[in-house]
């Protein structure tokens, strides 16, 4: 991910599947800025080199683990 997408991002949404997560990235205006689909195994490096931002997801028992990961300072 570029460092000016980065930047931009003010909210991730998140879908959480089994083997992988689909990422909705929106600026300040509600454009989005960032569509790409994760591994699970790539969530935590990526989320640590993003500026902080409002992060989205679902509500189901897989939600506690990632949302514990997407909260390490980075």
């Amino acid at each position: 991910m570029s460092q000016q997408i980065n930047a931009r991002v003010a909210v991730v949404g998140i879908d959480i599947g089994k083997n992988s997560f689909h990422i909705v990235g929106q600026d300040g205006r509600g454009e989005i800025v960032l569509r790409q689909k994760w591994s699970r195994s790539q969530v935590e490096a990526r989320f640590a080199n993003m500026s902080p931002c409002l992060i989205g997801m679902e509500a189901c028992i897989s939600a506690a683990s990632s949302l514990a990961l997407a909260t390490i300072p980075g």
